[in-house]
């Protein structure tokens, strides 16, 4: 009788069929990988066919590419935006010895960041100065830190805000020392609710975007315009991080616009609309900017030589893959749909083009559907899509597994691992 472990596959043959993470990792860490996972069938805790599995699941599970074909243009587990091309290039460049405080001109020290503050500035004229920090909640820690040590914030009972993983505005704010003066109810505020809170205590008013949700019917809000005579300042934190109007998100706060009607200061995230790396972005009052520049947790708060270098390739460069995913004709991605299709029924795969709707995602704009085009498998390819060496990650809708081209940038490659399944 054959001894089953004589069917324990050979380590060189295990290197060679791992050869991505043998690049990615070195030989020896998916050597002892291969080792432990040949032991194992050998004292017949697993069977031979499962050894090349048993690697898989042992070796260290760093950042994996993925396609986002979720139909979710800002998917924040999936990364939130991914970057450009140009901003890809200008990391590269960056994670070198580079200029980020250095001015080769003088030969002097300069100030950190200098041509992405510049480039920053540029795109959103209305701010009289700009700042970067590591994420929108950093951004609003900074100026709580900043403007209401011991002090209150007054903040719309409607606008307490709960983000990601269970992080509470209210809860960020009051870990620096403010103290909130809620005003109106959870449905409706007025300008008489601020004037009313607004004294001698007061550091700010802040005005929040509900990004992620939508409260409707008998409601009411008050304009940023409408805060600005109580004689504070007026924080908008507006989250997504549009810096001007877009016709396709009409109800989605965007900087200039804030800045126009009296914010001192706006709040935003470079990450989502924009298109960018992870950042909190403040823009506003020159002297408020340089207030937070120079706070002392400014420095713990600081982003690093990469996010700088992308962000302003960002700024600078073509469209980024947010944008040319939102504005994507709705013909062209049905385009792409039938093409892919066509090709995998030629394989022998039941695909079919069909229309459905995407969404803006990354807690912005919640009401918005986006028509969009994808490319329908049975359910079952769902999972061995997202378990293939390149994962896509797809929706289940109806009992079939959607690929949604609107945030698909590399149809080649979705092809390919659609093939691979």
């Amino acid at each position: 009788m054959t001894d089953p472990r004589r069917n324990i596959p050979r380590t060189d043959a295990l290197l060679s069929s791992f050869a991505y993470a043998v690049g990615e990792l070195g030989t020896a860490t998916v050597k002892a990988a291969i080792v432990a996972a040949q032991q194992r069938a050998r004292a017949g805790e697993i069977a031979p066919s499962e050894v090349a599995s048993a690697v898989a699941a042992a070796l260290p599970a760093g950042p994996r590419r993925v396609i986002n074909a979720t139909g979710v243009v800002v998917h924040t587990n999936l990364g939130r935006a991914p970057l450009s091309p140009a901003a890809r290039a200008a990391i590269d460049a960056a994670a070198g010895t580079t200029d980020v405080e250095f001015d080769l001109a003088t030969g002097a020290r300069a100030r950190r960041g200098r041509s992405a503050l510049a480039a920053l500035a540029e795109a959103v004229p209305d701010a009289g100065g700009v700042h970067v920090v590591n994420n929108n909640a950093a951004a609003l820690l900074l100026c709580a830190l900043a403007f209401a040590p011991g002090r209150e914030i007054v903040i719309s009972r409607g606008e307490l805000v709960e983000i990601g993983d269970g992080f509470r505005i209210p809860e960020l704010l009051r870990s620096t020392g403010a103290r909130l003066h809620e005003v109106g109810t959870t449905n409706r505020v007025h300008p008489r609710d601020y004037a009313d809170a607004v004294g001698p205590s007061t550091g700010f008013i802040l005005k929040v975007h509900p990004s992620n949700f939508e409260v409707t019917g008998f409601t009411s809000t008050v304009d940023i315009a409408e805060l600005t005579g109580f004689g504070v300042p007026v924080i908008a934190d507006i989250g997504s991080g549009l810096l001007a109007p877009h016709p396709l998100l009409p109800d989605e706060p965007d900087a200039a616009t804030a800045l126009r009607a009296g914010a001192n200061l706006v709040t935003a995230s470079g990450d989502k609309l924009l298109g960018g790396p992870q950042a909190g972005l403040l823009l506003g009052d020159a002297d408020l900017v340089e207030r937070l520049r120079r706070h002392p947790a400014a420095r713990a708060l600081r982003v690093d030589k990469l996010t700088l270098a992308a962000l302003e390739a960002t700024l600078r460069g073509p469209l980024p893959p947010v944008r040319q995913a939102l504005e994507a004709p709705v013909e062209a991605l049905f385009e792409r749909a039938s093409a892919l299709s066509t090709l995998l029924r030629n394989a022998g795969i039941s695909a079919d083009a069909v229309r459905c709707v995407a969404a803006v995602g990354g807690g912005g704009a919640p009401g918005v559907e986006l028509p969009s085009a994808a490319v329908s498998l049975p359910a079952e390819y769902a999972e061995s899509l997202r378990l293939s060496e390149t994962p896509v990650v797809g929706r289940i809708e109806r009992g079939r597994c959607l690929l949604d081209l609107r945030t698909v940038h590399d149809d080649s490659l979705l092809l390919q691992a659609v093939l691979g399944c």
